[in-house]
């Protein structure tokens, strides 16, 4: 895969992948915001904005933002994460001039109408409570609230039913004043595009966008603890975390493949302990979540009340192994494999592959070439696992619960089961 960048006078970055055999193209707008980068006051506000960027512009309605795309059989849409907001579609390759119209449009010409400001508020407050009622979803609000106590990184990303209802004009316009700019965007498009043509496109229509933001990122410290809530549901859902690290860490594909060798298919350690030999849940997996100046390592499980004091002691005995002997070089050349085709594979999706290319200038200023990450994943050795293993399960730990939870195993006699 070939690509090419240009960097516009207002900083905004061009990237574009050329898949010539394609007959489509996937082209977005990221920007290096979120409920990360959010105030306490305004928590929520980054995912309300990505709401409203299609309620109507100074041109379109609402109705014409979506049918426009639609009538030439694209889709597009939009996401928020915690330190990144994405406006993104895919076309015909013919048609990407008018989804780069559409969504530029989106992005700064949004009028935020009264009446759809109302609306919008009760559809978010919907989705609020429709996460709140999925315990496998909340409880990683719990946990990542619990881990980041007190910081814009331990919020929700979609904020709460009282702050949505008090956002308006005012505040969406505030905030897209403070936080978006050229320098913390990317544009990118990946298939059947030509570099010279975008790159025009795009600085036709955001080459006067405003270069600077003016926001302050907040701390993120991770700190742990314990969060637990009783709900009369079938099961208990079970959220274990660690101290993680940043993306720019030279831990960071290490931590990756001890996630996968722990709890990452069905292979893994803790699939294999819980679910094929115990039984103990249907649902157990590892991962590891990075951010800009932390992280977090993880590990979730569903079970059944009575199954609970007996899961815990299990993940812990696996952690506590791979503390205290190495994993074995088959499970490492797995994960590596595993890791490596997972992706190559994503370079065969071109919106799969535009975000990444988008994150990767977003999170490093470069794009990353494949090469380099491969010869990164196939430097790890054990001793590094181990090492970084020994790091992270002895910093102190998230423990996160909600459910069928009464027969739990309280916090510090986890930390004591982590001890051994």
């Amino acid at each position: 895969m070939q690509s090419q960048i240009t960097t516009l006078k207002n900083g905004l970055r061009i990237i574009t992948a050329d898949f010539p055999q394609l007959e489509s193209v996937s082209v977005g707008i990221w920007v290096n915001t979120g409920s990360a980068y959010e105030k306490e006051d305004n928590n929520g506000i980054s995912h309300f904005l990505e709401h409203m960027s299609f309620k109507g512009t100074k041109t379109r309605s609402a109705c014409q933002l979506s049918e426009e795309i639609e009538d030439a059989g694209g889709q597009s849409n939009a996401y928020t994460a915690r330190e990144f907001t994405a406006y993104y579609a895919k076309m015909l390759k013919n048609d990407i001039e008018l989804a780069v119209d559409v969504l530029t449009d989106s992005l700064k010409n949004s009028t935020f109408p009264e009446e759809e400001l109302q609306k919008e508020r009760e559809v978010v407050v919907q989705e609020i409570k429709q996460t709140i009622d999925a315990p496998d979803d909340i409880i990683f609000d719990y946990f990542q609230e619990t881990a980041f106590p007190n910081q814009a990184l331990g919020r929700s990303i979609l904020g709460t039913k009282e702050k949505v209802r008090s956002f308006n004009r005012d505040t969406l316009q505030n905030y897209l004043n403070s936080n978006y700019g050229a320098k913390n965007m990317v544009a990118c498009a990946v298939g059947n595009v030509n570099h010279q043509a975008f790159v025009k496109m795009i600085e036709d229509r955001l080459g006067d966008y405003k270069t600077d933001t003016n926001f302050v990122s907040d701390e993120q410290i991770y700190k742990g603890g314990f969060f637990t809530e009783t709900r009369p549901i079938e099961q208990a859902h079970i959220a274990l975390g660690f101290k993680g690290l940043p993306y720019q860490t030279e831990d960071y594909y290490p931590t990756m493949l001890m996630a996968s060798m722990l709890g990452g298919g069905m292979s893994s350690r803790l699939f294999q302990e819980v679910r094929e030999k115990r039984g103990l849940a249907y649902s157990v997996y590892s991962f590891a979540a990075s951010h800009t100046k932390s992280g977090m390592f993880g590990i979730y499980a569903g079970t059944g009340a009575n199954d609970l004091k007996d899961l815990v002691p299990v993940i812990t005995e696996e952690l506590n192994k791979i503390c205290n002997d190495k994993f074995t070089d088959k499970e490492l050349l797995r994960a590596q494999t595993q890791m490596k085709a997972s992706m190559l594979m994503v370079l065969e999706n071109p919106s799969s592959t535009a975000e990444m290319l988008a994150r990767q200038m977003l999170i490093y200023n470069r794009i990353i070439p494949v090469e380099e990450m491969v010869a990164r994943i196939e430097k790890v050795t054990l001793d590094d696992i181990q090492r970084l293993a020994q790091n992270i399960f002895s910093s102190k730990p998230t423990y996160a619960l909600l459910g069928a939870v009464d027969k739990r195993i309280e916090y510090d006699e986890l930390q004591k089961l982590m001890e051994n």
